[in-house]
C-alpha cells in the first residue's frame, strides 16, 4: 500500500515538527490534538518555522503551498483517511495506551502504526493493538525539520515489510535512518540522556555552576549546545520520564534520576516551554 495520507497524534514540539517535514516532502497530514490551543501554536510554530526554511533556500515552495497539506483537527475521527499513523504524545505509557487502543478500533487493520516514543519498548507498545506485525517506532530528533537523524526501532513482532516502508517512508521524508533494537532509550538516549542526568548531578554537588558546565561541554567537547540548556530544550519533564524508564528497564542504579532534576520538575521548572528551568526564558 502506497503510505500518501499520514496521521499525526499530538501537536506538540515534535508532532508539529513531523508535520511540517510530512508536508514538506508532499504527504498529506492530519495533525490531531485534544487542545485547540496546541493547535493553534502549531499553525504559528510550522508558519515561523517554513519562513526561515524559505529564506535561507532551504525549503523551495511556497509555504501556503505546504501549509494547505496539514489538516489541524481535535475530532481523531478524521485520522481514518491515513495510511500510516505517527503518535507523538506525552512520553507516558499509560497516556500512549489510550491513544494507541482508540486509533486501533478506528482504523483498518492494514494502517501501519509508528511511535515517536524516545524510550518506551516498542514490543509493549504494540502489545496495546491488533497489529504487532504493522508497529515500530520512528524516532525522530529535535528539532524535527533541522535534523536528519532518525531511529527506527522494530518490537519483537514488527514485519519486514513494515520495516522496509517505514525506512522507505523516512527517506522520502529527507531523513537518514538508523536501526537500532528495542532496548529502554534505544541508542540515542540510552547515550543522551545519562550524560545530561550526569552533568545535574555535576552542578548539585556544585561541582560547577550552569554556566560552567555547559561551557565545559561546548568548547571542551565541542558540543553545539551544553546539557543543561539541552535539557531545557527538550523539556525536564521528558528528561526525567526518560530517566524513569531506563531505571526501570535496567534496574541499574547508574541511570537513576538526579534528585535535583525531580524536584524541578515537581517546581514546574520545565525548561523552555515552561519560561525557566536551569536559565530563565523570557
Amino acid at each position: 500500500m502506497a503510505i500518501k495520507k499520514i496521521g499525526i497524534v499530538g501537536a506538540g514540539t515534535m508532532g508539529s515538527g513531523i508535520a511540517q517535514v510530512a508536508a514538506t516532502a508532499g504527504f498529506d497530514v492530519f495533525l490531531q490534538d485534544i487542545s485547540q490551543d496546541q493547535l493553534d501554536r502549531a499553525v504559528h510554530v510550522i508558519g515561523k518555522s517554513l519562513d526561515k526554511l524559505i529564506e535561507k533556500g532551504k525549503v523551495s515552495e511556497a509555504k501556503d503551498t505546504i501549509l494547505s497539506r496539514i489538516k489541524m483537527t481535535k475530532d481523531l475521527t478524521v485520522l481514518k483517511e491515513s495510511d500510516l499513523i505517527i503518535e507523538a504524545v506525552f512520553e507516558n505509557v499509560d497516556v500512549k495506551k489510550q491513544v494507541l487502543q482508540a486509533l486501533d478500533n478506528l482504523l483498518p487493520s492494514e494502517v501501519i502504526f509508528t511511535t515517536n516514543t524516545s524510550s518506551i519498548s516498542i514490543t509493549k507498545l504494540a502489545a496495546f493493538t491488533s497489529r504487532p506485525d504493522r508497529f515500530m517506532g520512528l524516532h525522530f530528533m529535535n528539532p524535527v525539520p533541522l535534523m536528519t537523524l532518525v531511529e527506527l526501532i522494530k518490537g519483537l513482532q514488527t514485519s519486514s515489510e513494515t520495516f522496509v516502508q517505514v525506512k522507505e517512508l523516512a527517506e522520502k521524508m529527507g531523513k537518514v535512518p538508523v536501526e537500532a533494537n528495542d532496548f529502554p532509550g534505544f541508542i540515542s538516549n540510552r547515550i543522551l540522556m545519562p550524560m545530561i542526568n550526569e552533568a545535574i548531578f555535576a552542578l548539585m554537588e556544585g561541582v560547577g555552576t550552569v554556566e560552567a558546565i555547559d561551557t565545559v561541554m561546548k568548547l571542551g567537547m565541542n558540543h553545539p549546545m551544553g546539557p543543561l540548556a539541552l535539557a531545557d530544550l527538550i523539556g525536564l519533564d521528558v528528561c526525567l520520564n526518560i530517566m524513569e524508564v531506563l531505571y526501570e528497564g535496567f534496574r541499574d542504579p547508574k541511570y537513576r534520576p538526579c534528585p535535583l532534576l525531580r524536584k524541578m520538575v515537581e517546581a514546574g521548572y520545565l525548561g523552555r516551554k515552561s519560561g525557566r528551568g536551569f536559565y530563565k526564558y523570557s
